[in-house]
């Protein structure tokens, strides 16, 4: 962990006991502001950007497979050979002597090349339009992937962002509940002092003063959590929280239309999907390894025995074009088991999909009905919270007249502070509702909640990779060859449809300027 990161995490534990009465910032910190921070700096996100572009390359790499490939060879050779004297009768100096090491003669040679191969592919059967597509489909199965984890960081920072607020009001509730207990009991130490109470109401006093003080050291630690979780989204610690912007323009008005909307949006069916039209593509590719290939190589070069170097006019010159074609005829079934297997891994992926769409709808039903369910919490714990007020204050008077005694006043209390924190955890379980919602139907994206930020363009380092170092001119032909000169054809994947992003997003409208006025 660095020190950084660390630094970070205290403070937010230390600043975790700093109560509603201190003073707050000049602007409060909007929902808004803590996701654009997020949206750029987040590390989980940043990795998955990175890992796309990693994923990019996988295409041009298959690609790679119509382009030539051009090699520079070298070599040099020597050898020694000794034959017995008696088989040996050669003379390499001209002395008029056979040449000799003791009882053997001495054979020497030495050889030299060098050559430039060119080499093109003219035609794969269509294994490289098949490597070449379902690439692209891994590739965009890596966008959705994208986009989902871009969700989930994003519900996971509205997730932190409303803890944070709940916790933090929650704290502010405990500290009133301390501070009105403690007057409790210096009035019913002051009553006992005078004779209108007894112990019994001191001691009661005294029983619900501490255990008021434990839930707020509960409530001070249960802060310092969230707001380590938030620093770690975030990338820093929560200050004066603003409240939460409404998600009304994102959420649709009825379960029906946000199941359509997952159906077509959701980012993991959608990656789900290209990863079956990828495992397609190979089982295309497993049944293209059945055809021919032709391949046409271009090769220059010199060679010389014996090398002489400074005399270049003896050395070889040679060039060669050939035109191969090569035919698999029995592979020992390899192929066949390569097919089948193929075809059996698109059958899953197949049929996943049908499982993903289930799982999708049943989320979207799942997080509809939390949130319709706290969305009545919030109408109840409203009304709740009103009447024990109401409740609470009364019981106080009529303690002043003899008609309640000091434990009817203690359970009102407790009551009421119930309500507070029941009102409290309502709204943030309708905003998190909401914002999974979201999330599930593949709304929940930077470019509908922060439009006023840089948005990432998963698709601009691809487009960058499509013409990049490597590409010939008539890699487009033979693509074309390959790609519709085969019994095999590969499915070519498409991009789905993106919906359009929604205004106005969570940041705060600008300020309307006044008009004019007109003489």
């Amino acid at each position: 962990m660095s020190m950084k990161l660390r630094g970070r995490l205290l403070a937010a534990t230390v600043c975790a006991a700093v109560t509603a009465g201190m003073a707050a910032p000049a602007s409060a910190e909007t929902l808004a502001d803590a996701i654009a921070l997020a949206y750029q700096n987040n590390p989980t996100l940043q990795a998955q950007r990175a890992t796309q572009r990693a994923l990019d390359e996988s295409y041009v790499q298959a690609r790679s497979g119509w382009r030539p490939t051009l090699s520079l060879g070298a070599s040099a050779t020597y050898s020694e050979s000794r034959v017995p004297k008696l088989a040996s009768a050669r003379d390499s100096n001209g002395d008029g002597q056979a040449d000799t090491f003791g009882n053997y003669g001495i054979f020497e040679t030495n050889t030299g090349r060098v050559g430039l191969t060119f080499n093109q592919p003219i035609w794969t059967g269509g294994r490289v339009a098949a490597a070449v597509n379902a690439a692209n489909a891994d590739v965009l199965a890596g966008r959705e992937n994208l986009r989902r984890i871009e969700a989930q960081v994003l519900a996971a920072v509205i997730q932190a962002y409303s803890d944070t607020r709940r916790d933090q009001e929650a704290l502010r509730i405990r500290q009133e509940n301390v501070n009105v207990l403690t007057r409790q009991l210096q009035e019913s130490n002051a009553r006992f002092d005078v004779g209108e109470v007894t112990r019994t109401d001191v001691a009661q006093s005294q029983a619900r003063l501490s255990q008021a003080q434990a839930l707020l050291q509960s409530a001070v630690a249960q802060l310092a959590i969230t707001r380590a979780n938030y620093a770690t989204l975030v990338g820093q610690n929560p200050g004066d929280l603003a409240p939460e912007p409404s998600l009304a323009f994102l959420l649709p008005n009825d379960p029906d239309e946000a199941y359509k909307i997952a159906e077509e949006f959701n980012p993991q069916l959608r990656a789900q999907q290209f990863t079956e039209q990828a495992s397609r593509a190979r089982v295309a590719g497993a049944r293209a390894e059945r055809m021919p290939t032709v391949s046409g190589q271009v090769t220059f070069g010199f060679d010389r025995g014996p090398v002489r170097p400074f005399d270049s006019d003896l050395y070889t010159r040679g060039t060669s074009a050939v035109l191969s074609a090569s035919v698999p005829l029995f592979s020992g079934g390899l192929t066949s088991s390569r097919v089948r297997q193929a075809v059996e891994r698109n059958n899953a992926d197949r049929i996943t999909v049908e499982g993903v769409r289930r799982t999708v709808l049943q989320n979207v039903t799942n997080f509809w009905s939390q949130l319709i369910a706290a969305r009545a919490n919030i109408s109840s714990s409203d009304e709740q919270v009103r009447a024990a007020r109401i409740a609470a204050e009364g019981t106080r008077q009529e303690q002043q007249v003899g008609l309640r005694t000091t434990i009817d006043v203690l359970n009102a209390e407790q009551e009421l502070r119930q309500a507070e924190l029941n009102a409290v955890t309502s709204r943030r379980d309708e905003y998190v509702a909401a914002a999974n919602v979201l999330a599930t139907m593949g709304r929940l994206e930077g470019r509908n909640l922060v439009p006023s930020v840089p948005q990432y363009d998963a698709a601009k380092n691809f487009r960058k990779l499509r013409l990049t170092w490597g590409w010939v001119p008539w890699e487009e032909g033979v693509a074309l060859v390959d790609q519709f000169a085969t019994p095999y054809p590969a499915p070519k994947p498409g991009e789905k449809p993106v919906e359009a992003p929604l205004a106005p997003g969570l940041a705060p409208a600008p300020a309307v300027q006044p008009a004019p006025a007109t003489r």
